[in-house]
């Protein structure tokens, strides 16, 4: 990630919104025509969006993230406009694929400006032979089968589940994938080797510095079943190991699962004294879902996740009472000591997105109900099974323009005090975003 300074941030995105935007759309009057030369692989191509984003945040009042971000300074909503360009393309020259994947992006709030240009993947694939490619560049490798989570995708960054399409950011690094075809029970079987270094300004964000890391997936397509067997080793991280497998029961029906153990893994809890010690554990986390679509194109996603690595309900429930005590505290005497302990604390760990142990992902689409063209509404959900909190969100997604997509979405937060969805910053976001394929 590289800041950039208001005025060029703001130059590229404005620049780069222009060429988007007079690149000329297809219209659906002109004649249909075939040309061979449009199968055949261009040696350049590109692409991307630009989008605009409107939240309206709805703060919850004395909530743990509500307290810790704007004690001093409470406040009942929060508007954030943000503006992004993405691109992507690829130069390919012989038996050498160049790909990219950059982002720009803008955002204001009532409280904080930012401006971003983030690299999320360039990188050149070097094919010598039919079966045999290697990579060398920053790259992200989309292991596992999950929709929402992927606990074998032990070199990628996590996605967020309530986008979980969204482009993630890779890693530098240098890897090899062979190739084996063939016919009977066993038609494909793929072996991909990764080495991921982490030293200063290259992959500094992975773990722990000065160290080259190792990552191989073994690929088989057995009897229509797709398997994965992966290992992840070195210093920066601890070594683990995970499988993952997707099948198709019927063509309508598509069910998948994930499980990865780490024997030795370092946790930060919060103790009863309010101090963070580090308990090393051996962790397993696991997911198994389902996709299924019905003949009137809805189309439903199911995960259950665990996750041995999460907090349980006493341990969350011994963060949530430092905040409390820490704005009490703040109340009486005006000493804000306290909350800068727990801001501390919750960099550990306790901040981050389910950080609890279980959950239920739901997501449900229809396509063009009611013969509505270019209408796609649904809803996501998200249930934290310990503790019973829940986060739900309805959108409507239209796209009846030509390169033009518009999304509502509305999502509420809740639960009961000191659980998870309860005790975030937010009661409610309405979200609308324009974006613009190029």
């Amino acid at each position: 990630m590289i800041l950039m300074q208001n005025k060029l941030i703001l130059t590229y995105l404005y620049v780069l919104l222009v060429i988007g935007v007079s690149i000329p759309s297809v219209s659906m009057a002109e004649d249909y025509s075939f040309d061979l030369d449009e199968f055949e692989k261009k040696s350049f191509s590109w692409g991307g969006y630009a989008e605009l984003k409107l939240n309206h945040n709805r703060i919850g009042q004395n909530r743990t993230f509500e307290l810790l971000g704007f004690y001093a300074n409470p406040r009942t909503d929060l508007d954030r406009l943000t503006s992004t360009v993405q691109l992507d393309g690829n130069y390919n020259k012989g038996m050498i694929d160049f790909n990219w994947l950059l982002q720009a992006s803008a955002q204001k709030d009532q409280v904080d400006t930012e401006q971003q240009l983030d690299i999320f993947s360039a990188y050149a694939s070097i094919k010598p032979a039919p079966a045999v490619t290697f990579d060398l560049g920053k790259k992200t490798f989309k292991w596992g089968k999950g929709y929402a989570w992927n606990p074998v995708s032990f070199i990628d960054r996590p996605k967020d589940p309530n986008n979980p399409e969204e482009a993630l950011e890779g890693y530098i690094g240098a890897g090899v994938d062979l190739i084996k075809s063939s016919p009977g029970t066993l038609q494909t079987l793929a072996l991909t080797g990764v080495f991921l270094p982490a030293y200063k300004n290259i992959n500094d964000d992975f773990g722990e510095l000065n160290h080259i890391n190792f990552a191989a997936k073994l690929y088989l397509l057995y009897r229509d079943t797709d398997i994965d067997f992966i290992l992840f080793t070195g210093n920066s991280r601890s070594t683990r190991y995970g499988v993952d497998f997707s099948r198709n029961l019927a063509t309508n029906l598509e069910i998948h699962g994930e499980i990865a153990h780490t024997p030795k893994q370092t946790i930060s809890v919060l103790n009863d004294s309010g101090t963070i010690v580090r308990d090393e554990i051996a962790a397993t986390s696991y997911l198994l879902g389902l996709r299924y679509l019905t003949e009137n194109d809805v189309t439903t996603i199911l995960e259950f996740y665990h996750n041995d690595a999460g907090y349980s309900e006493s341990e969350m429930d011994r963060f949530y009472q430092l905040v409390s005590d820490a704005n009490a505290q703040y109340i009486a005497t005006g000493d804000d000591s306290l909350f800068n302990q727990a801001a501390t604390i919750s960099k550990n760990g306790y901040a981050r997105p389910q950080s609890g142990r279980n959950y239920l992902y739901a997501k449900i689409t229809q396509k063009e109900p009611f013969d509505l063209l270019y209408f796609t509404p649904g809803v996501t959900a998200i249930f934290n099974l310990d503790d019973e909190s829940y986060s739900i969100g309805p959108e409507a997604v239209y796209t009846g323009f030509t390169n033009w997509e518009l999304r509502l979405r509305y999502s509420h937060i809740n639960g009961s005090k000191f659980s998870e969805h309860r005790e975030k910053l937010n009661e409610s976001k309405l979200e609308l975003r324009v974006r613009y394929y190029f």
